[in-house]
């Protein structure tokens, strides 16, 4: 029989063309809700690009710019072009993946050679802005303000500002940057500002709870003069006691007659004995922040005894719910009639479906020394929290609570692939269970579970929510609050980077890459060693 002859476009002969456009072009493809749908993702593109470029420009950060206007005209040629459709498809997760992988990563390298932290978190112009701001005292000739405390967002959390209201009954807003005449603020008898346009009014309640901020913010109004609160209500203009001299690169306190030299090495100014002020700026420090960790002996004893309990932690962790899990999974999988099968897989299943964050805080309630239900119900009075022994006792069993249900069921399913005629073939050649087991079924097994075993390590090596929610990394010894008996690398640079001692970013952004390293080495050698199970069952 003889094929078909096709026609144009691939049509058999015979069939019904598409209708020609004018000039003689086929119609286009597409559905007109595809095209709607396109057009509106493009603008939705050009918008975000546009709302991105306008703050970069105004700053000047033209790399950002062009980064920005490259990655929108990309966009356009992929999804208008009626080539590269496979970057197309590509394309979103390529983004999502710089965007939220790559680009912190970067960022944090970048944070760890540098002295980032409390003291230094801007340039060297903000830091002479601060301390001579930080020192500013009353002075005879001085305006004075009628003050209400405002913030920009949020009442709690936002940046404040003072709503300064002179005695000419104009409203100026002043931040710790600059002083700027704040039109349409709405004030009463007093002089008090009751509304301003993007700011909220504080409360006196809640301008309480912020009042050790309200009394160290300042106001800078000039070289050597700023405006600081008195009290609640009123504010001042004073002089600095410390001003910078750009001749000699030094701040000098003209109540003391000390000088402080700018040291450019270590972003601080220092005086002739050493003594530095608090306010400094952000400077490249190499490769300090990670020999501190290394050379340092008051931090690399404690990252190293960290180190290895956050190693014994993680390969615990994956052990024991990797073992209850697949027994319990081998239980509710053998052949035999079992009443209530259902049932028990709902019930083993529980912990799993139930929020973490509240059993954490619940585990560690039922540990207390003085009320827990562990304690009372065993008649004990045990401090469970108190010895580092016992506290990484608790860990361990909770976070096998929490974690042999999600091995359960990789278990169960992984054990359902495996045809059972191959453990029956065992039996019949005379193995036993346990042989049958070992020789075929955990073979077997391991193909599909070693990826997630190698997965779930990870997640525990950086199990930040079970050590921080249920002993915060106690006890701690006395001589070092910083470092914990359960503490692991994620929960230390955690307290390194947001402590009561100060923040000190740029030490824990070091440890950060140092988290980041171990954990790619330590995936990379059980992944190639999981590897050389593929061919068991091929």
């Amino acid at each position: 029989m003889a094929p078909k002859r096709r026609g144009t476009a691939g049509a058999p002969s015979g069939a019904p063309a598409p209708p020609p456009l004018p000039g003689g072009s086929l119609a286009p493809r597409g559905s007109l809700a595809g095209q709607v749908a396109k057009t509106a993702l493009l603008g939705l593109a050009a918008g975000l690009g546009v709302w991105a470029a306008l703050p970069l420009y105004a700053q000047g950060r033209w790399l950002g710019l062009s980064a920005v206007a490259a990655v929108t005209a990309l966009i356009f040629y992929v999804y208008l072009s009626k080539r590269s459709v496979p970057a197309k498809y590509l394309l979103p997760g390529t983004l999502f993946l710089i965007a939220f992988q790559v680009l912190p990563v970067l960022f944090t390298l970048s944070t760890s050679v540098t002295n980032h932290g409390d003291g230094h978190r801007g340039d060297k112009e903000q830091a002479i802005a601060a301390i001579e701001a930080a020192s500013v005292s009353r002075s005879e000739g001085g305006s004075d303000y009628t003050l209400t405390v405002a913030a920009r967002g949020d009442a709690a959390t936002g940046e404040l500002v003072f709503l300064l209201t002179g005695p000419d009954g104009a409203v100026y807003a002043g931040t710790a940057e600059e002083l700027v005449p704040l039109n349409g603020a709405e004030t009463d008898a007093a002089g008090k500002v009751t509304a301003a346009p993007g700011l909220t009014v504080l409360t006196a309640a809640e301008v309480g709870r912020r009042s050790a901020e309200v009394d160290e913010l300042t106001v800078p109004t000039g070289e050597g003069t700023g405006i600081r609160s008195s009290g609640l209500s009123s504010a001042y203009e004073g002089r600095a006691a410390r001003v910078y001299d750009s001749g000699c690169d030094c701040v000098t306190d003209s109540a003391t007659g000390t000088v402080y030299t700018a040291d450019d090495e270590t972003g601080s100014f220092v005086s002739a004995d050493g003594e530095r002020l608090s306010q400094g700026w952000r400077v490249g420090v190499g490769a300090d922040n990670f020999l501190r960790f290394l050379t340092d002996p008051s931090v690399s004893s404690s990252f190293f005894a960290i180190f290895t309990w956050n190693l014994a932690f993680a390969a615990g962790s994956t052990l024991l719910v990797f073992v209850l899990g697949l027994a319990v999974a081998l239980t509710l999988h053998t052949g035999r009639p079992l009443r209530g099968r259902r049932l028990y897989r709902v019930l083993v299943v529980l912990p799993y479906a139930m929020p973490s964050l509240a059993m954490l805080l619940l585990w560690r309630d039922m540990f207390n020394a003085d009320f827990g239900l562990v304690n009372r119900l065993f008649g004990l009075e045990t401090d469970w929290f108190g010895d580092p022994w016992t506290a990484r006792g608790v860990l361990l069993l909770v976070n096998l609570w929490l974690g042999f249900p999600y091995q359960f069921l990789v278990a169960t399913g992984a054990l359902q692939a495996i045809p059972r005629e191959l453990v029956q073939a065992a039996r019949i050649d005379g193995a036993g269970a346990w042989q049958a087991f070992r020789a075929v079924t955990l073979p077997l097994l391991m193909t599909a579970m070693a990826p997630i075993l190698v997965s779930t390590f990870a997640f525990n090596f950086n199990n930040f929510n079970t050590v921080w929610l249920t002993t915060e990394g106690g006890p701690f010894p006395p001589d070092d609050p910083t470092a914990g008996a359960t503490d692991l690398l994620i929960t230390y640079t955690y307290r390194l980077a947001f402590g009561e001692a100060g923040a000190q970013y740029g030490v824990a952004a070091a440890g950060s890459v140092f988290i980041f390293l171990i954990v790619t080495v330590l995936s990379v050698v059980s992944l190639r060693r999981g590897a050389s199970l593929e061919g068991v069952d091929r």
